[in-house]
């Protein structure tokens, strides 16, 4: 079963993102260019773990648990757009940023260790903490998606209590990958 530990957003949050999405759609009339994430689907990536045997689950659930009764509740604010890579020709990925905020980091940086120690590899990119509004299809239809998503460059969105961390399941299919959640774990 694939995968992943995340921050699930508020459904408020996720109602004001969904909002900029139908934005930056209407600037692609003919809806190919990017295949945007569904409301349900948004969430902060904080482990992509992969491929697991489910006799794995409860040793993952293991460390979340100690990971979060070792973690404090934090404000997680969204600030700015912006795409990956920077490079304006080929941009792959449309994004929303995270304020730097050093709760957030120490999360992420102890379930990196933590499941490094249970055999996943530590990953080699720097953590990036950022939201997926879309990934790009057309790279050469983007010129009025990117015109708009750049008046966002340094717009705050909001923001929310992070209070909790979620061990996802996906699933691939064609219209994109759908989650579940296998478990939560509240932070202290």
């Amino acid at each position: 079963m694939r995968t992943f530990i995340a921050i699930n957003l508020d459904q408020e949050l996720k109602e004001i993102l969904s909002q900029l999405i139908e934005e930056l759609k209407r600037q692609d009339p003919a809806r190919k260019s990017v295949r945007w994430v569904n409301q349900q689907a948004m969430h902060l990536t904080l482990k992509f773990l992969g491929e697991i045997d489910e006799n794995r689950v409860k040793q993952i659930e293991t460390v979340l648990e100690r990971v979060s009764d070792g973690s404090r509740t934090f404000t997680m604010k969204i600030i700015g757009t912006g795409y990956f890579p920077p490079d304006k020709k080929n941009p792959r990925v449309l994004w929303l940023g995270i304020e730097e905020e050093e709760s957030l980091k120490t999360l992420q940086s102890r379930l990196e260790e933590e499941m490094e120690n249970l055999g996943f590899p530590k990953e080699k990119r720097e953590f990036h903490p950022h939201l997926t509004l879309g990934r790009v299809k057309i790279p050469s239809n983007l010129r009025e998606i990117m015109l708009h998503l750049e008046k966002y460059g340094s717009q705050k969105f909001g923001e929310m209590e992070v209070r909790k961390i979620t061990f996802f399941k996906s699933v691939l299919k064609p219209a994109g990958a759908e989650y579940s959640v296998l478990s939560e774990f509240e932070l202290k």
